[in-house]
């Protein structure tokens, strides 16, 4: 088999057709935890699992025991299963090549590698290839996150609104596996097919639909400097949920979109749309504040967004606060 995707691993695996070897490596923690947890949950039956289902940690095997363990033959079932968790940690592994050339036909060994890669210029990654899955688990683009959540949505059984999905990404980040969770919280609280609303994530989530990054970067768009400042002052109240860092984050994206914006001004909406990466629906919002932001003072707040960053990290800021800072940035921006 080659290297795969996850969605054709998945596949396969519903499918029950199972790989010798799987590694499972890169940056992107969930994809390889899925398909790992498919394979320990999905595999064998319970019955089964009590015999011929092993789960070790790198640190705590080395090669040869693990060539041993994977060498064994299931007892009273087709397959034994053996998944190593964190298998980055173990020494030496570029040993494993030799089982990995004549692997046992009834084991089915997974190695969780988690971000890393194994050296491609080496014999074990190329017999992997060769002889099983080797599936590099990536971690998506700030642009890609809202339509994998989108769809992790639909697969759910809901649907969301942009706001409510711009709510959802915009505090959770690139971190799948929150989205996911938290995604799965609204499964079980919403009735099958519902719409997920701003309320909804206000309920059920616990991020205001009125004091958080989103708010905050309509208010400067719009020029609505008291709902800014009441923005402010609830972030700097509340500022273990409302970290500095994530906010300047949330802004830096979004003068860095204005910032295109300002270049696709002339170009029809579909384009414009593409170029940010964000939905249709936030086009007017763009528009709106590309009135007051034009390409100079874009840029000028993209630095000054630099700035506070450091400043935030103690450079050239001894005894300013979060709050404190969070208030003068937005004030400088806006004026």
């Amino acid at each position: 088999m080659a290297a795969a995707t996850y969605e054709s691993i998945l596949e396969d695996l519903k499918a029950k057709k199972y790989a010798q070897v799987y590694l499972l490596q890169g940056d992107e923690p969930y994809f390889i935890d899925q398909i790992s947890q498919y394979i320990e949950k999905n595999v064998l039956t319970d019955d089964e699992k009590v015999f011929n289902q092993t789960v070790v940690y790198g640190k705590d095997i080395d090669v040869p025991n693990l060539d041993t363990l994977a060498k064994r033959f299931p007892l009273m079932a087709k397959y034994q299963v053996v998944v190593v968790k964190e298998a980055q940690d173990i020494k030496k592994i570029e040993d494993l090549v030799y089982y990995v050339q004549k692997p046992q036909k009834s084991t089915i060994l997974v190695l969780n590698y988690k971000y890393k890669e194994l050296d491609k210029r080496k014999k074990l990654a190329s017999e992997i290839e060769k002889q099983g899955v080797l599936f590099t688990s990536k971690k998506l683009y700030d642009n890609k996150i809202p339509p994998w959540t989108e769809g992790y949505v639909k697969s759910q059984g809901l649907t969301i609104d942009p706001i409510a999905l711009k709510l959802l990404t915009d505090y959770l980040g690139n971190d799948l596996a929150k989205i996911a969770n938290e995604v799965d919280k609204l499964a079980i609280a919403l009735p099958k097919n519902a719409k997920i609303t701003s309320t909804d994530i206000q309920n059920n989530v616990g991020i205001s639909k009125d004091y958080n990054n989103f708010e905050l970067q309509n208010a400067i768009g719009s020029g609505d400097v008291l709902k800014a400042a009441r923005i402010v002052d609830h972030f700097s109240k509340n500022q273990k949920d409302n970290p500095l860092v994530l906010t300047i984050t949330a802004l830096y994206g979004y003068f860095c979109k204005l910032l295109i914006y300002n270049q696709h001004i002339r170009d029809d909406s579909k384009t414009q749309a593409a170029a940010l990466g964000v939905s249709p629906y936030f086009l007017k919002d763009y528009s709106n504040a590309q009135k007051r932001f034009p390409i100079q003072k874009t840029i000028r707040a993209i630095s000054l967004l630099h700035e506070y960053d450091l400043k935030s990290k103690g450079v050239g800021n001894v005894s300013t606060d979060s709050g404190a800072l969070l208030q003068e940035l937005v004030y400088k921006i806006m004026h």
